[in-house]
């Protein structure tokens, strides 16, 4: 029994039967809706010991379970082990979602209280998927926001973060920005805009900080109103000189702090207010409402907009990509001649290999995201978190996989390859060739404009498919300019999302195979969208690869590759070469075109 965790549930539990709650709902979010929260707002972990991205709990008097998705599964019945905390499967037929589990589980009370951390969970949850469903099922209820519940029991619980602000070049004005959101507010008769999401607020200002782990972002919020622009932010304990400076030259934004929020509003009277309520927290909307702000919630303008790159953002990140490769492409050479050294070396120690090549790069701001590095069992988790002592150690045998990425002044990366460290079994082999037939694929397509992503998702499956195996994740997400790793609204998923692929949006091809206790395979580019010209048919678009970095074709079932996947191969292999062999030490360059060299077909 995990004694730790239990007792904190328990001691949860001891708060809600004082305060008469029936049920409590915290998530893995934060008041900005951010994927990835500030230690501060890691309450699932806490409470739980659940250390992924995606999982909400719920805590009833009889259960306690977690909600997360196929891509942490294996990861969860581990961690999960002792809590007393069930697994419950999301993005699967069957799923449960929480508002239909609690609509089940309390079908024959006669009313129920459900309190939720207000701050930390948004609008669109509360209002649109809570309510309805228990409405929907006449059950009466009544939802309490309760900010930070947790702080009862979480003794010395993180505060919120404040590190530096730094500004970036991104090819378009702060002043151009906030004149074209204004126009968007103007047309549509608001008076304001509410912005909370912390990407799109850096986006909007030009500005980054490190307020979390891997996200170039400031804890913040943002009302820009026909007249002023107001600034929410926390950077009080910030003691930096270049910092102050970029603070004190916002002659255009007025800095607030990150606390005013509300007594702001209220202070505008009775204004047209705009809001996303996919990013408002519940705390706040519920505010907006009992003070009377005529608000309208929508989806805010500006992810799209941010979505497509200008230019300047997109020659940004093709600098990165090479930056990147670079480091890639030592820190794969290194891995290589380890092995066939017979050096010790574990999954964490390559893992802090390929930081330090990455450091060597200009422009280096840091990690985009944890890095995963994985063999064996490790690599059938496709967000595996590799442990800081005691990691497996590589052995020169089977498959090796790495994800990661950097943030640069100029862009962000991210890339998985999974390269053999030695011999490999046939399955390896076979699982290798068609997941990187399945990234080539998509790679290679060309579809009409207009196209969403979930229409040209199953160009990087069918190779998987015809030989009956899947993957449970996403195959390509949006990724930002100096921003996250992570971003809409386009995707290349199963999932229906009617957002068209756009010239100009830059998203991930990342295919994969999981065999639990096994292996694991990924192989993943950044894919830039690019016009393919027009016809009596009409526009058509295609795929530029980002990423600077060679495929390793030494295992590769070449029987399985058609003409034109050989052809996609051997050119991309080609280009990596070419770009990166004069940035390279002579023997790493010379190790890169033995690795490069075209293959044949085998057929």
């Amino acid at each position: 029994m995990n004694t730790d965790y239990s007792s904190r549930i328990e001691a949860l539990r001891a708060i809600m039967h004082e305060e008469g709650w029936d049920a409590v709902i915290i998530t893995g979010s934060d008041p900005h809706g951010s994927e990835y929260p500030a230690e501060r707002w890691k309450q699932v972990q806490w409470l739980t010991g659940f250390t992924g991205e995606a999982g909400d709990v719920v805590v009833t008097e009889d259960h306690a379970g977690l909600w997360t998705d196929t891509r942490y599964f294996i990861q969860a019945g581990f961690q999960l082990q002792g809590t007393g905390v069930e697994l419950h499967k999301t993005r699967v037929p069957e799923q449960l979602l929480i508002p239909d589990w609690l609509a089940e589980h309390f079908k024959d009370a006669d009313s129920i209280v459900v309190a939720v951390d207000g701050l930390a969970v948004n609008a669109s949850f509360v209002y649109d998927e809570l309510h309805g469903k228990l409405a929907a099922n006449a059950i009466e209820h009544y939802i309490k926001s309760c900010p930070n519940l947790l702080e009862r029991i979480w003794t010395n619980r993180p505060g919120i973060p404040q590190t530096p602000i730094f500004p970036i070049e991104s090819g378009e004005s702060r002043a151009d920005k906030t004149e074209w959101l204004r126009e968007w507010m103007t047309e549509r008769d608001y008076d304001a805009v509410l912005l909370s999401s912390l990407d799109e607020i850096a986006w909007i200002l030009n500005l980054r900080a490190s307020d979390i782990e891997y996200n170039p972002y400031a804890i913040s919020y943002l009302l820009i109103s026909r007249e002023e622009a107001l600034w929410f932010v926390l950077k009080d304990r910030v003691e930096d000189p270049d910092s102050d400076k970029v603070l004190s030259d916002m002659e255009d934004v007025r800095l607030m702090r990150y606390d005013e929020v509300e007594e702001s509003l209220n202070g505008f009277g009775k204004i047209r207010l705009f809001a996303d309520k996919a990013t408002v927290n519940y705390e706040l909307a519920e505010f907006l409402s009992t003070a009377g702000i005529r608000t309208t919630f929508g989806t805010s303008p500006v992810a799209l907009r941010k979505a497509v790159k200008n230019e300047f953002e997109i020659e940004g990140m093709r600098r990165a990509h090479i930056l990147d490769g670079v480091a890639m492409e030592k820190f794969l050479y290194w891995l290589e001649k380890s092995m066939q050294s017979d050096k010790v070396i574990s999954e964490w120690d390559a893992a802090v290999m390929l930081g330090r090549y990455r450091a060597e790069l200009d422009g280096y701001l840091g990690d985009s995201f944890e890095t995963i590095s994985a063999c064996g069992e490790g690599a059938a988790l496709p967000h595996y978190s590799t442990p800081k002592t005691d990691a497996p150690l590589l052995k020169a045998e089977g498959l090796y996989l790495c994800d990661s990425g950097g943030q640069f002044e100029c862009g962000t990366t991210d890339i998985t390859r999974t390269v053999p460290l030695g011999p490999c079994t046939e399955l390896e082999i076979e699982d290798y060739t068609l997941v990187l037939k399945g990234h080539i694929d998509l790679a290679m397509a060309v579809f009409p404009a207009g196209t969403p992503g979930c229409r040209i998702d199953a160009l990087a499956r069918e190779p998987l498919w015809k030989h009956r195996r899947n993957f449970g994740h996403g195959t390509g997400h949006g990724v930002g300019f100096c921003l996250g790793v992570h971003e809409g609204p386009q995707d290349i998923r199963q999932n229906m999302n009617s957002q068209p692929i756009l010239p100009g949006m830059i998203t991930s091809d990342e295919p994969g195979i999981y065999r639990e206790g096994l292996f694991g395979v990924r192989h993943e580019n950044l894919l830039l969208c690019v016009g393919a010209g027009e016809n009596e048919f009409g526009s058509w678009l295609q795929f530029e690869p980002l990423t600077m970095c060679h495929f390793d074709t030494s295992i590769l079932r070449t029987d399985l590759l058609t003409a034109d996947e050989t052809e996609w191969l051997n050119a991309y292999n080609s280009t990596v070469y070419e770009t990166l062999a004069p940035l390279l030490p002579e023997e790493i360059a010379e190790w890169l075109r033995v690795k490069t060299m075209a293959i044949r077909a085998n057929h």
